[in-house]
This record gives structure tokens, sequence and C-alpha cells, in this order.
């Protein structure tokens, strides 16, 4: 079982407030997946960022509209963004692109460990947590907040998964 090789609690939920979120985004699938360069081109440049709330990154999911989550696979494209909160959008450096992040209800689980326990997360997370939970997937992003704590490729980094969620009914 997950739980026994990795330490996830029980997600928290939470409603979240809008968002304005500055960065870059890349097409891609999880067979070509194209996150490091994304984030390559992306971190040098993120303290052009005028009006940045915190130093807090946001990784994130765009899925397009209607799309279920069970059925993704390898193949599924999606647009990946490396981003960072502003409190508006009145300096947006060149080649940068605004994204409003709705609010909304969401179950956030803080992990701890490498990138490596990805798959396995996510697993867990879609295929027992939200059958278990009450709640289904919500069709708005799924994003990962980068705090201080979090040292890629680091077994001691810590982040925060935010996965979209409304009541059953």
């Amino acid at each position: 079982k997950f739980n026994e090789y990795f330490m996830l609690p029980a997600p928290g939920i939470k409603t979240l407030a809008e968002k304005k979120l500055v960065g870059n985004r890349i097409r891609m699938c999880l067979a070509e997946n194209k996150t490091p360069v994304l984030w390559k081109n992306f971190m040098p440049r993120r303290h052009e960022i005028a009006n940045g709330v915190d130093n807090n990154l946001f990784s994130m999911q765009v899925y397009d509209k209607g799309f279920n989550i069970n059925e993704l696979n390898l193949q599924t494209q999606f647009d990946k963004w490396a981003l960072r909160e502003v409190s508006d959008f009145n300096s947006v450096p060149e080649s940068m692109e605004t994204f409003t992040l709705p609010g909304g209800l969401y179950a956030v689980f803080h992990y701890k460990g490498d990138a490596s326990n990805a798959p396995a997360v996510f697993r867990y997370i879609f295929g027992t947590w939200i059958p278990s939970s009450g709640y289904l997937i919500d069709d708005r992003p799924h994003f990962e907040i980068l705090g201080e704590k979090y040292k890629r490729d680091d077994p001691g980094s810590e982040e925060e998964i935010w996965i979209p969620i409304r009541k059953r009914d």
C-alpha cells in the first residue's frame, strides 16, 4: 500500500481565493516531459516578475476543458506552467504570460520527498484518496506550491500538492 512506503498525511480541505500569476508555459505530454526545459528557462528570469506576493513558485497543470483525469495517459496533452503569484498584472516581463487562477475548493497534500515518487503519489491521490473521499475532481488547474522548503531532487524536499475538488452530488 502507498502509505506503508511514503509519508503523505491526509489532505487539508481549503478554499482558495482567486490568484493572479505570471510565468511561462509549455504544451506537453508525460511521454515527452518538457518540465525541465520549462523550469530551466523560467528560473533565471523569475526575479524579473514585479509585484510578487511572496517567493513561492507554482508548478501548474492545466488540462483541456472537460478532461477526465481518469483518462490521463502518457500521450495526453496539457499546458504545464512555471509561475509566481503577483498582486497585479501591471508589469509583465517580455515573453511571459498572465494567468488568473480561479478560486475554489482544493484538497491540499503536504508532500515530503523527491520527484522520483511523484507517479506513486499521484496514483494514490487519484486512485485511492479521491474515490474514498466524498469528493470529485473539479475542472480547474492542478498545481504544486514550491516554497522555501522545496529543494529540487532532495529527499528532504517539501511541497504542497493542490488538487481541485468538488463535493459529490
